[in-house]
């Protein structure tokens, strides 16, 4: 079981008729052996994939979509199985082993674990740390390698993002502005204080949307849409737990930021946003504590208001 999601990965494009290394490929079926398929590999010649990656079904001169790398033996290898993050991403790894004449392994999905080099580490990392490393091609080896030093690997195309887009995040760590994350595993932004209201924690996954894009190419997010965009597909999400819930919760306005964040992924000032909204629609009332939903053939009761204190 792969221990973390991917973190956004951008715009896939596929590589048709040659072979990319690290990346997603679209490669045609050349012939069958008892060990697998092989395709075909443009310049990196003839590439296995193994039976067990094999779809039903498949014929010969059929377009495969696969991925590509070095397997323990360092021969190139094709797999229908997708790693956490692709050539050119960013996303949280867990350090799986350190080997100390070379570096440490992240398990990013596959069977071979992804090698993190002494050289390419920003800090010294140990078994079980969670880490958020960018994939890259070593120049000198032609091998799939990380690095947790993001600076020079993040934000090398043209920002495309625009505000009030959602986006895959995943948090790099805090400042005394808010939280610097990387964008759909290819950029970096900053999610302000102001708008987090929750402590978040190195390679927490979450998604947000794009406030801005200042000069520079610098991005402005939020872990909330804004105004309706917000309220409104909360409010629903908020009577759907009611019901499921049997019409109580036991959440309102008194609830703490990270319980919020945890059961409705979203702010605590969204939340009381769309509590006050289904109050205003009489669609709940306030238990004090928690809330519920409003049984429309019974007087509903005005003499509470959210925020008004208990």
């Amino acid at each position: 079981m792969r221990p973390f999601g991917i973190c956004g990965i951008g715009q896939v494009r596929l590589a048709e008729g040659m072979a990319s290394l690290g990346k997603l490929n679209s490669l045609k079926v050349l012939y069958s052996t008892p060990q697998g398929i092989y395709l075909d590999g443009g310049d990196h010649g003839e590439i296995l994939l193994p039976n067990r990656y094999v779809p039903r079904g498949t014929r010969l001169d059929e377009m495969l979509e696969v991925f590509i790398y070095r397997d323990s033996e360092d021969r190139i290898i094709a797999t229908t199985e997708r790693p956490l993050a692709m050539v050119g991403e960013s996303a949280a790894f867990r350090v799986v082993s350190v080997n100390r004449n070379v570096g440490a392994f992240l398990d990013w999905g596959l069977p071979k674990d992804l090698l993190l080099p002494f050289r390419q580490q920003a800090e010294q990392v140990y078994v079980g740390d969670t880490v958020v490393a960018h994939v890259m091609v070593d120049e000198k080896t032609d091998r799939i390698i990380a690095t947790t030093k993001l600076n020079k690997r993040l934000g090398t195309e043209p920002v495309r993002f625009k505000p009030g887009q959602q986006v895959a995040l995943v948090i790099l760590g805090e400042t005394p502005l808010g939280y610097n994350a990387v964008v759909e595993g290819t950029h970096q932004g900053l999610l302000y204080h102001s708008n987090v209201g929750a402590t978040l924690e190195v390679g927490q996954q979450l998604k947000g949307y794009v406030t801005a894009i200042r000069p520079g190419g610098k991005i402005d997010l939020s872990l909330d849409a804004k105004g309706y965009q917000r309220v409104a597909p909360l409010t629903e999400l908020i009577v759907n737990a009611l019901t499921a819930k049997g019409g109580t919760l036991a959440f309102d306005d008194d609830s703490t930021p990270e319980v919020i964040r945890q059961h409705f992924d979203c702010s605590k000032k969204a939340f009381k946003q769309a509590l006050g909204a289904l109050f205003r629609q009489r669609r709940i009332r306030f238990t004090n504590p928690g809330i519920a939903l409003v049984d429309i053939r019974e007087p509903t009761g005005t003499e509470w208001e959210p925020g008004a204190g208990k």
